[in-house]
């Protein structure tokens, strides 16, 4: 999947590129690893690999930092609270927060039945969503302020 480049990072291209380079050896092509962050350079919209390189960060800044001061939704529900653990998943797209609540939340919609949740687990994206959904398709948890 093609990433926005304000989501790029010269590593990610170097991994494109390394990644191009097998897959063209495995069909009998070889292709040097200059011609190949050339060819990934242009794929993403930039005139060489020197303008890419140039723009472009090495790698992303951190999304979430511990201590940092969260708002949104969890399981529909508003929250505010502070980031109390914290663990990059994969290439650093997604996150386990532990976040304590300011305030507990109630996770059931349910009248005549509460549970109080003040401390969760959620995995986001980089943005703040959670891949996870509710039966009606809402996301776990939805980060709408950082700060």
């Amino acid at each position: 999947m093609r990433k926005p480049a304000s989501h790029l990072t010269t590593t990610d291209l170097k991994t494109e590129a390394r990644q191009y380079r097998a897959a063209q050896l495995e069909a009998g092509r070889t292709v040097s690893h200059a011609q190949a962050l050339e060819m990934v350079a242009r794929f993403h919209g930039f005139r060489d690999w020197n303008t890419a390189s140039g723009v472009l960060p090495m790698t992303r800044a951190p999304a979430f930092a511990l201590s940092q001061r969260i708002s949104g939704t969890y399981l529909k529900q508003p929250f505010s609270g502070t980031i109390i653990g914290l663990a990059a998943l994969g290439a650093g797209d997604m996150f386990r927060l532990t976040v304590q609540f300011d305030e507990p939340v109630d996770v059931v919609s349910f009248e005549s039945f509460s549970a109080f949740r003040q401390r969760v687990e959620a995995t986001v994206t980089r943005e703040g969503v959670s891949p996870s959904r509710t039966s009606d398709g809402e996301p776990h948890m939805v980060i709408t302020s950082r700060g």
